[in-house]
């Protein structure tokens, strides 16, 4: 089994373009596995409590468990939205996931791993996290990063997270794939380095937060938000600390890949979750990988409410269409990479790789073969050096997007894909179809000719797929091979289209994005 998951959302806002990007990218790498021909477990949710939800709520005059309900639904018809489907839903409200974190903190606390102490010092509201004298700048403030900073006084639990850091360094600097792209894993070691003492407070007294999980040993505290919330990639498939269920032990098989942006690398998913789990009895072979991927960025600058530089998906899946806005996510920034938002780079990726390139290819093709050939399709006569040459370039796009995939490198995967799309078209201007129609004795060249192309969208159907799977499906009805439904990677070799196979006329399938059009309407 395939387990992936993302990171769940933090429901105190609306979803940006970073969150539908990170979305996106599990969904086609979870449909790119199962055309893989693995079996995959898809998990995400939303991470629904903590400070910031209850002074929101506050705000806004309703209880916290109203305005996550509300902020929830709003995340979740997004995905529907856009195309993003998954096999579990995360919430950490959820009764699975109290009774879940409740037990290992019950566990970790039984087996002294957990313990109080009183702590005097800074606490960011906006991180909901205490704060050391090596979080302050040069300048020897704390930066803007860290919003309102307060000084506190209080008790509070603490997780021996200091035991673990020796194991952690180890077990990072001695793997090479659990941190992915792997220029990350230097980032992670280097905070290791600077915190090797530091334990890890893991309660907030009711006083100052009740919207949280309830302490089992302290009726007087709450779960931080941090400690709970990761827990979630376990408490939803079956984990407890005495006696895992089954359904978990089919699911957490072998290493997860969990996404995750980079801003929640250090300290929360590369040193506290992995020391959680390694207290919990994880052995380093079922170590998650965690697949950091970059931001969308707005002019260089971080797209955030505060600076007022977010974009909202669904206004774009709306103005540009679905399919439009997720092939612009993977296809212009590379996995662990930033890339700045433009909407004008969406607008030209979608007319000239699919619109023009791969919508000409098809109805270009189809539409002679209708036409020439009375939509039957034959593999015709013998082969020119331009037919082999078609032949390998698909051979060959294959093979580098497979490459690309598997390394859950998208946009190189589309590099690759379009490659072979852009021969097609310029062996169809070499070979002039039309031209091929005026005259009968060319029948059987004629035959052959668009048999290559035909041929080469039923591939491009199944390689699209995990990226636009409905844009895909039109596509394989466009050579009305049914079969091809049922596909899987391997299946792919030349001569997926039978000798006599009858098609019809198409019908575009990417209609191109008139600018002006949108601009008319407002």
């Amino acid at each position: 089994m395939f387990f992936l998951t993302t990171a769940i959302d933090y429901t105190n806002g609306s979803p940006h373009i970073g969150h539908a990007y990170e979305k996106v990218l599990a969904d086609v790498i979870t449909r790119y596995r199962r055309l893989s021909g693995e079996e995959v477990y898809f998990l995400t949710g939303a991470d629904q409590y903590g400070q910031k939800v209850q002074q929101t709520a506050e705000k806004e005059g309703v209880s916290p468990a109203e305005y996550v309900k509300t902020v929830t639904a709003r995340w979740s018809a997004l995905w529907k939205k856009i195309g993003v489907e998954y096999d579990g839903w995360a919430e950490t409200t959820d009764t699975r996931h109290i009774t879940c974190v409740q037990s290992i903190l019950a566990d970790l606390y039984a087996k002294d791993q957990i313990y109080k102490k009183n702590y005097k010092g800074f606490y960011s509201v906006r991180q909901e996290q205490f704060l050391t004298e090596k979080d302050k700048n040069d300048a020897g403030e704390f930066g803007a990063e860290w919003g309102e900073v307060t000084e506190i006084e209080e008790e509070n639990y603490y997780f021996k997270l200091s035991d673990y850091t020796p194991w952690l360094r180890d077990f990072l600097e001695k793997s090479d794939d659990t941190i992915l792209p792997a220029f990350r894993k230097s980032e992670l070691i280097n905070a290791l380095e600077k915190n090797t003492e530091a334990d890890l407070c893991i309660s907030r007294p009711k006083e100052r937060l009740t919207w949280g999980i309830e302490l089992p040993f302290d009726k007087d505290f709450v779960t931080y938000v941090w400690f709970d919330a990761l827990i979630n990639y376990i408490s939803f498939i079956g984990f407890t600390p005495d006696d895992t269920l089954p359904e978990f032990d089919a699911i957490w098989t072998d290493r997860p890949i969990h996404i995750i942006g980079k801003d929640i690398l250090v300290p929360a998913h590369g040193i506290y979750w992995l020391a959680m789990l390694h207290a919990l009895g994880f052995a380093d072979e079922k170590m998650p990988q965690l697949l950091v991927h970059g931001f969308w960025n707005s002019s260089g600058e971080k797209m955030s409410k505060s600076l007022g530089n977010t974009l909202d998906p669904s206004e774009l899946a709306d103005t540009f269409g679905v399919d439009a806005l997720r092939y612009y996510l993977v296809r212009d920034i590379h996995t662990g990479k930033d890339a700045n938002v433009n909407i004008e780079r969406l607008v030209m990726l979608y007319n000239t790789e699919l619109a023009n390139e791969l919508g000409n290819l098809c109805n270009r093709a189809l539409n002679m073969s209708v036409r020439f050939t009375n939509g039957i399709i034959s593999p015709g006569g013998p082969l020119t050096p331009d037919d082999t040459a078609l032949q390998q370039s698909l051979i060959d796009s294959t093979a580098a997007y497979r490459k690309a995939m598997d390394n859950h490198e998208v946009s190189m995967g589309l590099e690759a894909l379009n490659r072979h799309i852009v021969h097609c078209n310029q062996y169809t201007d070499r070979m002039k179809p039309w031209e091929l129609n005026k005259n009968l004795e060319n029948k059987e060249r004629l035959a052959t000719v668009l048999y290559h192309l035909a041929e080469s969208v039923a591939h491009c159907s199944v390689l699209l797929s995990p990226i636009l799977p409905e844009a895909a499906a039109k596509l394989a009805d466009q050579v009305k091979l049914p079969s091809l439904t049922d596909l899987k990677l391997d299946d792919l070799k030349w001569g997926l289209i039978p000798e006599g196979h009858e098609i019809e006329k198409p019908s575009p399938v990417f209609p191109r994005i008139d600018v002006k059009a949108i601009e008319a309407e407002g």
